[in-house]
């Protein structure tokens, strides 16, 4: 069962620099431009990672320009966390984060539990591996809820 795609969607993770801009990417990539797309993280302590930008690249999504961005740089850069229709949450603090803030909000919330590929593999090619499952996880729970990538995007 597929649903309407929503007119705004925040995808969050940790830091803004694996799960979510994957995430992001991946979601404008199939799904278009018609659905307002951001990512954001806990904190804003790292920059986006080799490992996301290079599994995204496989899949022609270019990661390389994101710029890591927290909840609350969010804020003071003007975006209104009120605005999105969903807030897909990819990790438990994340997740914590985001359902503080519908406290002060009418947020609709969904948690996505998300393999954390960081830390994972001892080689390249293993590290590559993880950060490929972790994709492929976003992938199925995109395709899970709005259906397969659309025609021409």
């Amino acid at each position: 069962m597929t649903d309407r795609l929503p007119q705004s969607i925040l995808f969050c993770c940790d830091h803004n620099a694996v799960r979510s801009p994957m995430a992001e990417g991946i979601m404008k990539k199939f799904y278009g431009t018609g659905t307002y797309v951001q990512s954001v993280g806990v904190k804003n302590d790292m920059e986006i990672d080799g490992f996301s930008i290079a599994v995204c690249q496989e899949l022609d999504v270019e990661l390389s320009r994101h710029r890591s961005r927290s909840f609350d740089e969010m804020e003071e850069w003007g975006d209104d966390l009120s605005s999105f229709d969903l807030v897909v949450a990819l990790s438990p603090a994340s997740q914590r984060r985001a359902l503080e803030l519908t406290r002060y909000y009418h947020l609709e919330v969904e948690y996505w539990p998300i393999l954390d590929p960081t830390g994972l593999g001892e080689t390249r090619e293993a590290k590559l591996e993880s950060y490929r499952a972790a994709r492929d996880q976003i992938i199925a729970r995109l395709v899970e809820r709005w259906g397969p990538a659309r025609e021409g995007t």
